[in-house]
């Protein structure tokens, strides 16, 4: 892990220090790189480095529909891998971590419901050190459970937990942990994001807030007799952000196509050209009933009374840090209204038709350099975060009963790229 952290650092530095303000014309992309300030800018006009799609094409599944217990998952909430392309997988429903070979054969089983030493009471989200120790994000424990290498190693680091969040625990490549956090001048708990770090042997060292977080998106509240509910407005522009494994915030506001990533020097920003993709009238139509009915559950008979839904989405709508150093950006897609096949007419939140977006990533090297986009299998989800490294990618798919797998997909370029 630190010779790939340093190599992404000593990359960048060359970024930084040859970087002048021109246009480079090669094989792949059109680029024009600028400074500002402590900002070098690299800004993608045309092409890629692939000079076409990629898709994904899974290599191994791991999962069962029927079966031994350690291959059937309830509600997987995060997954990991290590530089042996060992498997980890946390089930958040059975309050275990699950240890599969490269191979998909079951290592251990780690966890189980409970309070006591190794035990979880209600796990959030899990992570893996660079020295292989598992890290799972307890607050119903109100610790960070580590387990080591070493079925028998186990530690316990308490911390003041949020009430709830549902973001991943960070980690980077010092062994440095990320830690969603309460906000101790807020007394409501529902203030600002907080993170709080951890050394690798569990010493706090730092609370630090997230980038943007004085960015105000859009919203649209209803109140009356001292009930209040606030949704944001559908498809408008929000502040996005992860860690990147050199323990620098990747960031962005998804109003613009730009991605900062903050390193030792100042901060790369990544940008590229890119064509808005449309919010169709039934779209927006059937988004504002959805935020009218989530609202009047509340304040009952509210209609709306904002901000007017955009007719065009933001560039992107997720960053996801691959274990090699590159960005992965979830980029947004025109939708198609299809048939709602678990349509229940008794819920008002049901309707009988939905409209999907396929997912699509740009991939971009720690310096900046597009390499392409990939177009994932419709089983592939992003939530939670899928792993990359290099040409593999480890993600959660969901078949149409409902069975959760870890799949291990190869990245592909067409025949003719």
């Amino acid at each position: 892990m630190q010779a790939t952290k340093d190599s992404w650092f000593a990359v960048l530095s060359v970024a930084f220090a040859a970087c002048g303000t021109g246009t480079e014309v090669a094989r792949g992309p059109q680029v024009v790189t600028d400074r500002i300030g402590d900002t070098v800018v690299v800004r993608t006009l045309s092409g890629s480095v692939w000079g076409g799609d990629a898709t994904l094409v899974p290599e191994l599944s791991i999962g069962e529909v029927e079966g031994p217990d350690e291959y059937l998952f309830g509600r997987i909430g995060s997954i990991a891998v290590d530089d042996d392309r060992n498997v980890y997988v946390f089930d958040q429903q059975a309050r275990e971590v699950r240890m599969f070979d490269p191979e998909g054969g079951h290592v251990r089983t780690l966890g189980g419901p409970g309070q006591g030493p190794g035990e979880l009471e209600r796990p959030e989200a899990m992570a893996l050190l660079p020295d292989r120790r598992i890290v799972v994000r307890d607050p119903g424990n109100a610790r960070l459970q580590v387990y080591g290498p070493e079925e028998e190693s186990l530690e316990e680091w308490p911390y003041v937990p949020a009430f709830y969040s549902n973001q991943p625990l960070w980690t980077d490549g010092r062994g440095r942990m990320y830690v969603a956090a309460r906000d101790p001048s807020d007394a409501t708990g529902f203030g600002r994001s907080l993170l709080a770090i951890f050394d690798p042997d569990g010493t706090p060292r730092d609370t630090v807030a997230p980038p943007h977080g004085d960015f105000e998106g859009e919203t649209v509240t209803g109140e009356r007799d001292g009930a209040m509910a606030t949704y944001g407005v559908p498809f408008a522009p929000r502040a996005i952000w992860v860690v990147h494994p050199g323990g620098h915030f990747a960031s962005g506001i998804s109003s613009r196509y730009a991605i900062d990533l903050e390193v030792p020097d100042g901060v790369l920003r990544i940008e590229r050209t890119h064509e808005p993709a449309r919010v169709f009238p039934r779209e927006a139509e059937q988004a504002r009933a959805q935020t009218e009915r989530g609202i009047g559950m509340t304040v009952p008979g509210w209609t709306w009374d904002g901000p007017s839904i955009p007719d065009t989405k933001p560039p992107f709508a997720g960053l996801y840090p691959g274990r090699d150093g590159r960005i992965w950006v979830r980029v947004a897609t025109e939708a198609q209204e299809v048939e709602n096949e678990d349509h229940d007419p008794d819920s008002p939140f049901s309707t009988p038709f939905v409209w999907r977006s396929p997912l699509r990533f740009d991939v971009f090297e720690a310096d900046g350099t597009y390499l392409g986009a990939v177009n994932p299998p419709e089983d592939f989800s992003s939530n939670p975060f899928p792993v990359f490294d290099g040409n593999d990618v480890w993600a959660v798919s969901l078949d149409d009963l409902g069975i959760q797998r870890v799949v291990r997909y190869r990245i592909t370029l067409a025949p003719d790229t």
